[in-house]
This record gives C-alpha cells, sequence and structure tokens, in this order.
C-alpha cells in the first residue's frame, strides 16, 4: 500500500508590529496546508508573508531582500497602494496581495497556495488599476525603432490575456484546451526569457508592450 503525504508549505510571516504577526500566526497555525518557520529558517519553497499598513522604501527594501536575495515567493498584505507604489511592488516581484481588511484564514490561504504555485492572485480592484496605469503609460511613451522585440508567441499572448482576467493555470488550460503542464511550460518559458518575476510581472509585461 502506498502513502500518499502531503508536503506542507513553509511560510515565515514578517510584521513590523508584534500583535499584527500574532495575528497572523494565529490564523495560519490551524491550517493543515501550512507549515510555520522562523524567519531565519527559511528554505527553498518558503512563502513570505510580510504585513505592511502602508509601503515606504523600508517595506519595498525588505521585500526586494526577501525575494531577491533570500528567493522565496512572498505574500503582501497591506491596506493599500498607491498609484505610484504600483510598478514597484509588482516589479519586486510580488504575485500575491491581499488587503489586510478581506485577509481571513481563507483569503491568507488562498494567497499563500497560489504564490507557492508561481500563480498571481491580485485583489480585482488592484488588477483593474494596474490594467489602467499600464495602458497611461503605453499611451505616453514612444517606442524607439532600436527598441528590442520581446518576441511574444501568439500562445503566449493568448495565456497571458487569461491570466490578466485573473484565472488559474487550470481554467486558463481549460479555456485553450490546453494541459496544465503545457501553460504553466508557457509561463515559465516567457517569464525565463524575458527575465520576468512572476505572473502578475509578465502581465504587466505585456500590457506595457501592447499585447494584451
Amino acid at each position: 500500500m502506498v502513502v500518499h503525504v502531503r508536503t506542507r508549505i513553509p511560510v515565515t510571516v514578517h510584521a513590523s508590529d508584534p500583535l499584527s504577526h500574532a495575528g497572523a500566526v494565529s490564523q495560519l497555525r490551524p491550517q493543515p496546508e501550512v507549515e510555520l518557520v522562523e524567519e531565519g529558517a527559511a528554505r527553498p519553497g518558503t512563502v513570505a508573508v510580510l504585513l505592511a499598513e502602508t509601503l515606504d522604501e523600508t517595506t519595498l527594501g525588505r521585500l526586494r531582500r526577501l525575494i531577491r536575495s533570500e528567493g522565496t515567493r512572498a505574500v503582501l498584505v497591506t491596506g493599500a497602494v498607491r498609484e505610484a507604489e504600483l510598478l514597484q511592488v509588482i516589479e519586486c516581484g510580488i504575485g500575491a496581495i491581499v488587503w489586510r481588511r478581506e485577509a481571513t484564514a481563507r483569503r491568507l490561504l488562498q494567497a499563500i497556495l497560489a504564490a507557492s504555485r508561481g500563480d498571481g492572485d491580485l485583489p480585482p480592484d488592484l488588477l483593474g488599476r494596474l490594467i489602467a496605469h499600464i495602458g497611461v503609460m503605453q499611451r505616453n511613451t514612444t517606442t524607439s525603432p532600436d527598441s528590442p522585440v520581446s518576441g511574444l508567441t501568439p500562445r503566449e499572448v493568448d495565456v497571458l490575456r487569461l491570466v490578466a482576467e485573473g484565472l488559474g493555470t487550470g481554467e486558463i488550460a481549460s479555456k485553450l484546451s490546453y494541459s496544465e503542464r503545457t501553460v504553466k511550460n508557457v509561463m515559465h518559458g516567457l517569464t525565463t526569457r524575458l527575465h520576468l518575476r512572476n505572473r502578475a510581472h509578465a502581465v504587466a509585461f505585456a500590457l506595457r508592450e501592447g499585447y494584451i
């Protein structure tokens, strides 16, 4: 008889105040999918949950360090993201954002699972703002004839268009009649080739370049 052991996702919680830290830990500790680990004990596959009421340079710096230096995936729990911070947050490598007012145990777990898979999980209102923001940038930017061609294939554009609509891997596969492995391979290929950090960053790139 083969026993399948479900792998738990290692999660570290980062907060500027002990009350927020304790609240997040109490929400996540009962979740069977999550293994809470100390900040210094992060390992490959760790998801960092960072709580910040507002985003300042210290918080953004911490995000960059967590993702780029320590190689973790991150979920940002925050009260607000200003327009000037929106692209900075996405380009830091954040693929999952949860509003503090919506940070229930179930919502946090959803974001952690998405981050661990490399999927994006943005609030619908924030995704709408991102699309509008990129649209303004695109209209205000003139493209130099010497600009390099990004070379997105029609298949990559189709997948990114559905990612931008908030669909997950399974839903995209169903819509396009692909296997989930194919969708993952398409996303991995384009993010690696274009040096993009995650799905949200890929959507921002495709919008900025006028593909979607």
